[in-house]
């Protein structure tokens, strides 16, 4: 496999290039400092696997990901085993290795991306407690969004729109408003289906919420959501209509 190192320190970078040079199946290609120039890499160059640090100046590993369009696996590397469960969010991860990485350790990981193209199998969290993590969004009452490196807890049902702008959603409550690092599509899958519809590429709607329906637009507060013609006889489904 050719691989990339993404890394701050040229210590981590070092030792993860040194276990790969006793993997025969891993190959570096080269060494990066910071993410951007990983980027400009990736523009031009083709590679299996990714060595990523979490925390970078700037431009953390998770940015990273969701920066480029078709990311190939990537073990992530950091001395805070706090992200597991953020990490087990995103598909090309294949695992996470907390720092000092062993040597034992390092090969399980090499051994599993070379065989699996399934999301990461997190070994902090037990099976019943992925489970758990993964319906949560749907079912229970609090979403937590990455904000600054900090977890922070929202209500659910107090959420009423969730806009999307570039590459951040904009989620609006009763009390609060939040910029998050995130895309539509995954924000949709948290939200209950119960509560939530999305009516337009760039808007998710709480239906309970709304005050008012006219042509092909809903007034949710003060904001006036458009409503895309294919979602629109779905959104009429769900009114309780006289």
């Amino acid at each position: 496999m050719n691989c990339i190192i993404i890394d701050d320190e040229a210590t981590a970078r070092a030792i993860i290039s040194q276990l790969c040079a006793e993997e025969p199946n891993a190959t570096v290609l080269e060494e990066f400092p910071n993410a951007i120039q990983a980027i400009k890499f990736l523009n031009q160059n083709e590679v299996d696997l990714i060595f990523l640090d979490i925390h970078m100046p700037d431009f953390t590993g998770f940015d990273f990901i969701e920066t480029i369009k078709n990311p190939p696996k990537t073990i992530l590397t950091t001395s805070d085993p706090n992200f597991a469960i953020q990490a087990f969010e995103y598909d090309c991860i294949v695992d996470y290795l907390v720092k000092p990485i062993t040597e034992e350790r390092f090969k399980k990981a090499i051994s599993k991306a070379e065989s699996s193209s399934l999301p990461l199998s997190n070994p902090y969290v037990s099976e019943d407690e992925k489970t758990s993590e993964k319906v949560e969004g749907k079912s229970g009452n609090d979403l937590y969004v990455n904000i600054d490196r900090r977890l922070i807890k929202i209500d659910i049902p107090s959420i009423y729109l969730v806009e999307a702008k570039g590459d951040y959603i904009f989620i609006k409550t009763e009390n609060k408003n939040y910029t998050v690092h995130s895309t539509l599509k995954k924000m949709e899958e948290k939200l209950p289906d119960s509560l939530f519809l999305k009516v337009h590429r760039s808007y998710i709607i709480n239906t309970k919420k709304i005050i008012d329906i006219e042509d092909n637009s809903v007034l949710i507060k003060k904001d006036v959501i458009p409503v895309s013609r294919s979602n629109r006889p779905e959104l009429m489904k769900r009114l309780n209509l006289l």
